[in-house]
């Protein structure tokens, strides 16, 4: 873990080494200017010498002066260093993330990829410049008081030792529970966020079902859970301010009791009396900065623990060594596929599927839900991998080939298929950032969404909102799979992507994909038998099971579940 997080320091080392050095300059210059003190005001004040006492004054402002350009210098290289620390950090992350299979992303919910690459990096980010400043200057400057102190009087020194041994043994206890209750606080972030994406995501749903006080119910026992351990953490942190008055207090006390005897019996002067004031306050404030020090780190162990995860997991899936970027055409064949997913109940989703799929047939597929369509689907461009048997493409097994020349051959369009933000033209340059205007005008006429783009004010170069919120659920399909077909893939898949579609446009649709794309595998996706009854065959699942593949003819007299199918829809 430490490895993978400190790699991730990269070009930012040159910062990271040079704060803690001006850290530690700072530190001595400021530990020296309480015995500069003392003999400002025993060689100068006290003893009316007031030359002495300008020339201890001048070399006090100098070394203040130093010290705070030191200061300013470390703050600049801890922010520096802190902030491209935590960059790379996401970086890392997110380039990893690109890598993931679908079963990687289910591992980690997409909620908690947002709490790591948000809550933990900055957790690790106020630690990294924690520990370039505050993991050096506070023992340097701890060590260096307790030397001076004993220099300037050890008899009084032992007071503040034992003051020091009492306040750590109580920090050490703060410490260790602190730590496993902020460990809880990340997975409790990961459920509120959990919450909080699926209620925006699904706003529509809450307000159509009025199920707003459920929503705000259930956030507030996923908030209030995240309270509660905070407030505990927090408690016990809260313990350290009245501890530590009351030790700084006490040493405060006692030192100026002895202090004063021996001052009195001029075994100590005024000036150092003054400078041990200001070593016990170093000291103590010192031992209070180690222990928020360790309190920061302990809370961004296990942020640590959860970032370096996401970085050194080895995606499900990746490209074989020698992969084969060639495709020679859309023929797909499951040969005695079984599937399961990870994670699950271990129960399989896909059961001994044996199906073969020549080049350029339109196969229609059906099946009630949960018959494992689009578990299907997801093995033909090894989204997943199948448990057993084997599926191919071109007449390859898809575990040999490169997974971009794969995903370019096979175009999936979903459902509820996602836009972003930015122009129509944007979008749709997914499919193919190198499309011409014209190649884009010709893919939307063939998905029968170039009739509502050039009604848009700025046609082509309108701008979508997040999701494509400001288009209508058939406009959406429409224009995604526009965005597939500049892919030119082999295989095209439309899962249902036409359902928010009327019929007469859904005809139109398919008419068009049938003509212009002769050698193209289509695999429609379908509710409604109206929409894959003209495919060459059509394949009827029923829980995870091969139950029918054949024409719309020969299922209606040899399949029950598509026959049954038939006459609900009342066919």
């Amino acid at each position: 873990m430490f490895k993978t997080i400190a790699r991730q320091i990269g070009q930012y080392w040159r910062a990271t080494l040079l704060c803690p050095l001006m850290v530690m300059l700072e530190a001595v210059i400021d530990v020296l200017i309480p015995y500069v003190t003392a003999s400002l005001i025993d060689k100068g004040i006290n003893a009316g010498d007031m030359p002495a006492a300008y020339r201890y004054g001048a070399i006090m402002l100098c070394m203040a002066a130093v010290s705070l350009t030191l200061g300013i210098i470390a703050g600049r290289l801890s922010a520096y260093a802190g902030t491209g620390f935590a960059a790379n950090l996401r970086s890392a992350m997110f380039a990893n993330v690109q890598r993931f299979a679908f079963g990687d992303i289910d591992k980690y919910s997409t909620a908690g990829l947002v709490t790591r690459m948000t809550t933990d990096v900055n957790n690790l980010q106020n630690a990294f410049q924690m520990l370039l400043r505050g993991t050096v200057r506070a023992p340097f400057t701890l060590l260096s008081s307790i030397v001076m102190c004993f220099v300037i009087s050890p008899d009084l020194s032992l007071v503040f030792v034992t003051a020091t041994v009492i306040l750590a043994v109580f920090l050490y206890f703060i410490i260790t529970r602190v730590g496993r209750l902020f460990t809880g606080v990340f997975k409790q972030y990961d459920r509120v966020n959990t919450v909080v994406k699926e209620n925006v995501t699904g706003v529509r749903e809450v307000k159509a079902f009025t199920r707003e006080d459920y929503e705000r119910d259930k956030f507030n026992d996923a908030a209030s859970g995240l309270h509660d351990l905070y407030v505990k953490a927090e408690a016990l942190m809260a313990g350290t301010h009245p501890v530590m008055n009351m030790v700084v207090y006490g040493c405060i006390i006692a030192i100026s009791w002895w202090g004063a005897h021996f001052v009195v019996a001029g075994t100590l002067t005024t000036g150092q009396l003054t400078s041990l004031f200001t070593y016990v306050m170093s000291i103590l404030m010192s031992l209070m900065m180690v222990s928020m020090v360790f309190v920061q780190l302990t809370q961004s162990a296990a942020s640590a623990e959860r970032v370096a995860a996401v970085i050194n997991e080895v995606p499900d899936i990746v490209n074989p060594a020698g992969a084969d970027a060639v495709i020679p055409d859309g023929s797909i064949d499951f040969d005695r596929v079984s599937f399961a997913y990870k994670g699950g109940s271990g129960e399989y989703a896909l059961h001994d599927i044996d199906l073969h799929i020549a080049a350029g047939q339109t196969i229609g597929l059906i099946g009630g839900t949960g018959s494992g369509k689009s578990s299907l689907i997801n093995l033909i461009s090894r989204l997943y991998d199948v448990t057993r048997g084997t599926v191919r493409v071109g007449g390859k097994d898809v575990r040999t080939l490169d997974l971009t020349a794969l995903r370019d051959a096979v175009a999936v369009v979903l459902q509820q298929n996602t836009l972003f933000t930015g122009t129509v033209l944007d979008n749709l340059r997914w499919g193919d950032e190198h499309a011409t205007l014209d190649q884009c005008r010709e893919a939307c006429r063939l998905a029968c969404a170039d009739e509502f783009i050039e009604q848009m004010p700025d046609g082509y170069d309108s701008l979508l909102e997040q999701g494509g919120a400001n288009l209508s659920g058939g406009q959406r399909q429409r224009l995604c799979i526009a965005r597939a077909l500049l892919k030119k893939p082999r295989v095209l898949i439309l899962d249902d992507s036409t359902s928010a579609l009327d019929n007469d446009t859904d005809a139109r649709v398919r008419r068009s994909l049938a003509t212009a794309m002769p050698g193209v595998t289509k695999i429609i996706i379908s509710q409604r038998i109206s929409s894959i009854r003209d495919c060459d065959s059509i394949i009827v699942l029923d829980n995870g099971r091969l139950v029918g593949f054949d024409s719309h003819e020969n299922l209606l007299a040899t399949c029950d579940v598509y026959r049954d199918i038939n006459d609900l829809q009342g066919n």
